[in-house]
Parts: structure tokens; C-alpha cells; sequence
């Protein structure tokens, strides 16, 4: 894209070009999209309508700046400040990680399963509150928090929730520690989206998260990869209501091994492990006995 490029056509299909050798045609082009939207307020169907309207040299600058981080592998989301989250707007940084598709998928999951009124729910490590938020918003009259111990990840949190009218409260907790304290509430349900990569798989990782995301919420050790789901569940062996359950999010590689776990500490419950969208072993839920 350069200066001369002055219709919003030639504008998009210069971005596009600067970035399909990094990124390929379809990603380029979707953010591309993204971006355009996010500067000038144009969705898709505008930028047809409006394919021969002129691009100021301020707006030409905003995309040319968007474009330059994008080509050093910048996650778009971090670059524009915010992201789509189960049909809401949730602000982003680098203090948080990305929300993904199968987080959207877990959320689903819980709402699905959990048509009643009144729930008490916990979600452990928030990070945005994306999923705390999305539970408040969805599940009939809950009652929601989100704990983490970034301090700037609450702050996200809270904001975010503030944002989208999301009655949810946001509290310092370490996750490794919770069973140290007797639970001040019983809950229905329990969910997290925890550190599960272990290290030995960030080779194989792509740059823009390795560089850019926060490593303290994407990696474990290689010799305790399930290290979060031990200890949450262990604190809710205790903090559980009878008929309660525990939702994860888990790596496809220690799913028979978190099983195992599971039923050690709920030798009663019932486990199961899930898919997502790409046939992955993604979910685990663990549902206690109601008496």
C-alpha cells in the first residue's frame, strides 16, 4: 500500500497484498477486513458499496501502521485493542490472552447444560473475563466471579465487564492456592481456561503468540503439565455444591491423564472428556453426585 493508492479499493487490495506472503491470501484478506472496519467503521458490504470512495491520507496512515505490526507478527487483536467474544466486543492487551474459538465453545457448553436459575459460578484464572462475562450474560440470574493474579489482567476484567453491563465481581487469587482457604461460598459450577501448554511443545508454536502473548498464561512445566487442573480441582473436591460441576478447557495431549485425575479426587463423578469443532479432545467436565 502506498500514497497514491487513494480509493478504498486500491487501499485494501494494497494491505492485502503486503501481507498474503506472511500470512496467505485468506488470513490477509480477512484482516484486512478487520482492520478496515475497526479505522473507518466499514463492514464488508460498505467496502463494495463505497469500492471507488476516496481514503484520506490519515486513514491510508492508520492501516499502513496496522499493516507495519502486522508484518512483525503482532496478534491483530493486541494492535487494535480489542476482539469478538460469544457475539460481544471484549477489550484485549497484552496482559491477557486472545480469546479462542473453543473457549466460545466451552462457554456454549456450560450454557447449554446449565438451563437453571441462580447458579453460583466461578470462573479461575479470567484472565479478560471473557468467559465469566459471557456466563453472566447467558446463564438465567447467576451469580459470577473471576479471579486471577494479574493485577492488569482484573483491571481488563473489570473493565470489560463494566463495558458490557455484566454483573460479575473480580477478585486477586492465586489458583495454585486456592485449597489453602476454606471456600467462603459453595458453587455450582466451576470453570477454567488454565495454563495447559507444556513447555517442550513451544517450537512448534506459532511466533505471534510465543512473542506476544503472556507466557505465565499459556505455559506449564513439562513435568507437572496438569499442575492448575490438580489444584482447582482439589479445591473443589471442597468448594462444590452436590450436583456441581467442574469445566475445562484442556491440551488433547494429557486428556487421559487428566481423566485419571479426575476420578482419583471424585471417585464418585462422573468424567468426560469432549471434542471440539476439530475432532481435538478439548473438554473435560467433571459432574458430582447430587446427594
Amino acid at each position: 500500500m502506498n500514497d497514491d493508492a487513494h480509493t478504498l479499493r486500491e487501499v485494501a487490495a494494497g494491505m492485502t497484498r503486503r501481507l498474503t506472503p506472511l500470512y496467505g491470501e485468506r488470513e490477509a484478506r480477512a484482516m484486512t477486513d478487520i482492520s478496515i472496519e475497526h479505522t473507518m467503521g466499514y463492514t464488508p458490504v460498505d467496502r463494495v458499496l463505497k469500492s471507488r470512495e476516496a481514503v484520506s491520507g490519515f486513514r491510508i496512515g492508520q492501516l499502513n501502521a496496522i499493516t507495519d505490526r502486522l508484518l512483525k507478527e503482532e496478534p491483530l487483536q493486541y494492535i487494535l485493542g480489542e476482539t469478538t467474544f460469544y457475539g460481544m466486543r471484549i477489550a484485549v492487551n497484552p496482559a491477557v490472552l486472545i480469546p479462542r474459538p473453543e473457549t466460545e465453545e466451552l462457554v456454549d457448553m456450560i450454557v447449554k447444560q446449565n438451563p437453571g436459575s441462580d447458579l453460583r459460578v466461578l470462573d479461575v484464572g479470567t484472565g479478560s473475563g471473557c468467559i465469566a462475562i459471557a456466563l453472566a450474560r447467558n446463564l438465567r440470574f447467576a451469580c459470577v466471579e473471576g479471579i486471577d493474579i494479574s493485577d492488569t489482567a482484573l483491571e481488563t476484567a473489570a473493565a470489560n465487564a463494566a463495558a458490557l453491563k455484566a454483573n460479575v465481581k473480580f477478585r486477586k487469587a492465586d489458583a495454585l492456592r486456592l485449597a489453602d482457604k476454606p471456600a467462603a461460598l459453595k458453587w455450582d459450577i466451576i470453570v477454567s481456561n488454565p495454563p495447559y501448554i507444556a513447555w517442550k511443545e513451544r517450537d512448534a508454536m506459532n511466533r505471534n503468540v510465543i512473542d506476544h502473548e503472556p507466557r505465565g498464561a499459556l505455559f506449564v512445566p513439562d513435568s507437572d503439565p496438569l499442575i492448575f487442573y490438580t489444584a482447582i480441582m482439589e479445591y473443589g473436591a471442597e468448594a462444590l455444591r452436590p450436583g456441581g460441576k467442574i469445566y475445562f478447557e484442556i491440551n488433547p495431549l494429557f486428556a487421559d491423564n487428566l481423566k485419571a485425575g479426575a476420578r482419583r479426587i471424585f471417585p464418585q463423578a462422573q468424567v468426560d472428556i469432549e471434542r471440539d469443532m476439530y475432532g481435538r479432545q478439548r473438554f473435560a467436565i467433571i459432574s458430582t453426585s447430587a446427594s
